[in-house]
């Protein structure tokens, strides 16, 4: 007989395994983490809620989900689904349950200034924690400025250490020298695009943005590479038409229509001339034949647009920061944007015209059979924040005409098919992941009640929504 010390190793690895390979085992979280932990049963009931599922189906009443070991088991009417008696009970009457937000343009760094240039600062701490507060399971980081910092924020995520979503890690912008941002990376043509591309690739980001300056040749040289390793590439672009990127092979563009330079008269290549392209679209009329036709070719080359709305709301008659987070700045935060809200009051009637443009242009997209994916943008003028700005996106669409059910849909499934994570998250479905937020409040009656979140379930495990936005006040600017 083996001695009894190689027999006690032998049995305590034999254990070990078994976990390792046990379906739904529980996710560790360090105390800091716990602390805002809310439900953490491996088997939930939510009971009697409405259910919005993210398919673009009519909401359904009187649902019951029930979710066991981070996956969701069965939705079904409360009279037909049995509810377990190990289960930790929820009671959701009154309220609405819909998947976790997947939002495809969001950063982790904030607006803040080097003296008088534009420049973006990490916020490693506040904004996952912010982004989760607002719903936001998924994230995709569409632009890095430390990529080794949102890599390693990742992991820890997943570790359980920190608190926020999970992260599809976009590298630095692929841009050529032209911006004075100090933390904006910058590429030196093609040929160093495409080194670049694999560079961070090995490092582990999954996507790719090209920027305002970037040529088509460097476009070119980044989804060769990109695609030859199954890799996505957007863009914010600028010198570079919508209608070039989508024939180079683009995947994804940023801000719906408002970087678009297509319609610039005489419009010179490879050429960056911002204001030229806002004029042009200030010009062009919203039916236009000439966007009809750009729209057809975007759809037909199955190229996704991103609607940012929250980073162009004008000023005028709106929140000084969107979706109610200004306590989430610090103070000296909150002075500059209310100081700049209050100068900017019935002075951007350019910008209110062009918004309501964009909003019909994305509507007209969308109609036509284009995929029309959400973020936010927290950069800009500094309005927009993680998590905050999340929730706003959901009301903006509504206001540019959308049901609420589509915005649900926009803002979960349409993200989760672009990543190619649809079987697994984006809506409320048995087999789905238990990416879940349940709210107070029924947002088809008032889409504002999607501010009213109570719990967001990452994985099954409940996180208080309103204790994390509480943490987070007067956080935003320091880290």
């Amino acid at each position: 007989m083996l001695p009894f010390s190689i027999r006690l190793r032998c049995l305590l690895g034999a254990w070990l395994l078994l976990a390792a390979t046990m379906p739904g085992r529980a996710q560790q979280f360090t105390p800091q983490v716990r602390e805002f932990i809310k439900v953490s049963s491996p088997s939930i009931a939510l009971v009697d809620a409405k259910v919005i599922d993210g398919t673009g189906s009519p909401a359904r009443l009187h649902q019951t989900v029930l979710v066991q070991g981070g996956r969701i088991v069965q939705v079904g009417p409360v009279k037909k689904v049995k509810v377990p008696v190990d289960a930790q009970v929820i009671n959701c009457a009154g309220k609405t349950l819909i998947p976790g937000l997947v939002m495809l343009h969001e950063h982790l760094y904030y607006t803040m200034p080097a003296g008088g240039y534009f420049n973006i600062a990490q916020m490693p701490y506040s904004f996952p924690r912010l982004y989760l507060a607002g719903g936001a399971t998924t994230i995709r980081t569409a632009g890095s400025i430390e990529p080794q910092t949102d890599l390693a924020i990742q992991r820890m995520i997943r570790e359980g250490k920190l608190i926020g979503p999970e992260m599809d890690v976009t590298a630095p912008y692929m841009e050529e020298p032209g911006l004075d941002i100090p933390a904006l990376n910058t590429i030196n043509g093609p040929d160093d695009a495409a080194a670049s591309t694999v560079f961070w690739a090995n490092k582990g980001c999954t996507s790719f943005k090209m920027y305002m300056h970037a040529t088509r040749a460097d476009l070119a040289a980044v989804v060769r590479e990109a695609h030859a390793r199954h890799l996505k590439v957007t863009g914010h672009l600028c010198s570079i038409t919508y209608r070039e990127a989508a024939e180079l092979g683009i995947d994804n563009l940023e801000h719906g229509f408002m970087a678009s330079t297509d319609f610039v008269p005489n419009k010179a290549v490879d050429v960056a001339d911002y204001p030229a392209g806002r004029q042009s679209l200030l010009q062009l009329p919203v039916n236009s034949l000439a966007m009809q036709d750009l729209i057809r070719l975007l759809v037909s080359k199955k190229v996704t647009l991103t609607s940012t709305l929250p980073v162009f709301e004008p000023y005028t008659n709106r929140e000084v920061v969107l979706g109610g987070g200004l306590e989430a700045l610090i103070p000296q935060l909150q002075e500059r944007e209310t100081a700049t809200w209050q100068q900017n009051q019935r002075r951007d009637t350019a910008s209110v015209r062009l918004f309501k443009k964009e909003m019909a242009w994305e509507k007209q997209f969308y109609d036509a059979g284009g995929l029309l994916v959400a973020g936010t943008d927290p950069t800009g003028a500094g309005r927009t924040i993680a998590g905050y700005a999340n929730r706003r996106q959901l009301e903006l669409l509504v206001e540019a005409g959308f049901t609420a059910v589509e915005a649900i849909k926009i803002s979960t499934l349409n993200g989760a098919r672009y990543l190619n994570r649809d079987k697994e998250i984006g809506t409320i479905e048995a087999g789905k992941q238990a990416d879940l937020v349940l709210l107070s409040g029924d947002p088809e009656q008032d889409i504002q009640q999607v501010r009213r979140m109570e719990i967001v379930f990452k994985k099954g495990v409940g996180f208080d929504s309103g204790k994390l936005l509480e943490s987070m006040k007067g956080k935003v600017g320091l880290n």
